[in-house]
Parts: structure tokens; C-alpha cells; sequence
């Protein structure tokens, strides 16, 4: 591959330290040295810009960074002529609706002839739009939270993780206009050779989220209890089974999901199972 993929992250914060472990586990070695505005990979034709988030969908919509990572609520926000490529299952949060923790809130409707600061005005609209609600939008840049407080506002609309910033300017959670993850942006007018880089890169991203929250387990078993255990190891296809030296038993292996897994081994201990080990995975190839 001669052409190189220009990839733009965010250049600080958990969104960036997401990115990079992602990067990473795809088995594409570079620097992330927080010094450096950009890398290049040492192993695989990409090359890593460091910017910041509200810049990413346009310097990728213009072409300066062919693919990009950002989060989803700066990116419908924004509404850029970018293409969302993947969505990566990190960096979740949510848009919500703050208001003075005393008023009773009764809906969207509640809404109606507000103040609502915000710092995305357009995902506010679309959720006002929606629900038929006249209200009068204040953009503001940051602080968005104290709005109310010097007077500027009724309400808020802003990003909220575990809304204690909410609480310590007196205001409560009232309603969730957006929720939002990472996801991976593309340029619409990739050349045919960064659209194979870019395909090869989301096959490994692939590969690397199809492992998560998954276990690989060995276990042993008598023959007699085979059917029965079979049948709670489905795996990827089916389990796979080996005879061992000592006659009448088996190995088994098998990928288990990580929200299945305690009920799944305390079965398989039931129906005769022994000698359970326990294998994190790193990738799945599908």
C-alpha cells in the first residue's frame, strides 16, 4: 500500500485514551507521546493527527484527515458531510436536560416558553421539534451548568456522565435528549486505496470488539455428560471437543459471554464438568 491514512483524534482526555488503547489493540504500533500533534504508525499505513474534538468532523469533511474519531454527539451536532463508519461502544455519555432541582417536571412540555442554555443548540432543536416544544435557545460555549444560577437561563442541555456536576449547581437530570458513543468518521471521497487501508482497519476494530466481554474456556469432561454440556457451550459455532488419554473423557473448548458467564460455569459444574479453565481473548476473527 503506497497511500497512508490520515486518522484525527482527540488530542487529550478519555476520549483520546480510549482511541489510542484501541489503536493499540489492533496491533498498530506509534508513538502517543502527549507532545506531539502527530504520529506515524510504524506498522501500518495510518498516520495519527492530535486535535481537538470540535475540530475533527471538519478537518475531516475538507479532506485534511481522511478518517476521524469523535464523539457522536459532536458529530450530529456539528453535521458535517462526513460518513459514520463504525460505532466503537466507548466514551458513553448522554445530552440531557438539567433544570432547578425544586421544579417539577412533567414532561417535555414543561419546556414550553423556557430559557435552555446549551452548547448544542442543533440536537437541542431537533428534540424541542420533536416534541412540539416553543423554547428559546441560549448558546453558550462553556459553563453551561451555572446558567440558571446568575439568571441567564431556566434550564441546561449538556453532557452528563454521572451528574454530579448537575447537583453542585443545584439542578437535577430531567430528561435525556441524546445519547452518544464514539464513533469512527470518514471523508464520503476516499480514494479506492485509503478505502482498502480504512477497510482492513475496522476488520481489526471488528475483530477486537467481537472479543470483548467474551471468556475462552477449557474444561474436562466424562463422555456420558458431553450431550448436555454441549448444549450450554454454544461458542462461536459449536464447542469444540478432543479426546484425552484417560479413556471416557473429553476436553472441551468454547468462548463464553462475560454476561453469561458465572450462571454458564455454575451449569456446567452441575452437569459434571471439571478442571474449568478460564482464558481472556484478545481478538475473534469472524
Amino acid at each position: 500500500m503506497s497511500e497512508v491514512v490520515r486518522l484525527a483524534i482527540q488530542k487529550s482526555g478519555r476520549l483520546s485514551e480510549d482511541s489510542i488503547r484501541l489503536i493499540k489493540e489492533c496491533s498498530i504500533d506509534f508513538s502517543s507521546s502527549g507532545a506531539t500533534l502527530k504520529s506515524q504508525a510504524y506498522n501500518f499505513p495510518i498516520e495519527i493527527l492530535y486535535l481537538r474534538d470540535d475540530d475533527i468532523p471538519g478537518y475531516v469533511a475538507d479532506g485534511v484527515a481522511d478518517i476521524g474519531i469523535i464523539g457522536e454527539n459532536v458529530a450530529v451536532e456539528q453535521r458535517k458531510n462526513v460518513d459514520t463508519v463504525d460505532r466503537l461502544g466507548f466514551s458513553r455519555c448522554r445530552l440531557s436536560i438539567g433544570i432547578p432541582k425544586g421544579l417539577d417536571y412533567q414532561g417535555p412540555q414543561t419546556l414550553n416558553g423556557m430559557k435552555i442554555a446549551t452548547s448544542y443548540p442543533n440536537i437541542l432543536s431537533d428534540f424541542l421539534f420533536e416534541h412540539k416544544i416553543k423554547a428559546y435557545i441560549h448558546e453558550i460555549s462553556g459553563s453551561v451548568e451555572i446558567a440558571p444560577s446568575i439568571g441567564l437561563a431556566d434550564a441546561v442541555c449538556d453532557i452528563v456522565s454521572s451528574g454530579s456536576t448537575l447537583i453542585s449547581n443545584g439542578l437535577k437530570e430531567a430528561d435525556v435528549v441524546f445519547r452518544s458513543e464514539a464513533i469512527m468518521i470518514a471523508n464520503p471521497l476516499l480514494s479506492e486505496g485509503k478505502k482498502k487501508i480504512l477497510d482492513e482497519m475496522l476488520f481489526r476494530i471488528q475483530s477486537v470488539k467481537n472479543a470483548k466481554n467474551t471468556k475462552y474456556i477449557l474444561l474436562n469432561a466424562p463422555n456420558e455428560s458431553l450431550e448436555k454440556i454441549t448444549s450450554l457451550l454454544p461458542g462461536v459455532k459449536s464447542p469444540t471437543v478432543m479426546p484425552l488419554a484417560e479413556e471416557g473423557w473429553s476436553s472441551l473448548h468454547s468462548v463464553v459471554k462475560e454476561d453469561q458467564f458465572w450462571d454458564v460455569i455454575g451449569k456446567l459444574r452441575e452437569a459434571g464438568a471439571e478442571g474449568i479453565l478460564v482464558i481472556p481473548i484478545e481478538k475473534i476473527i469472524r
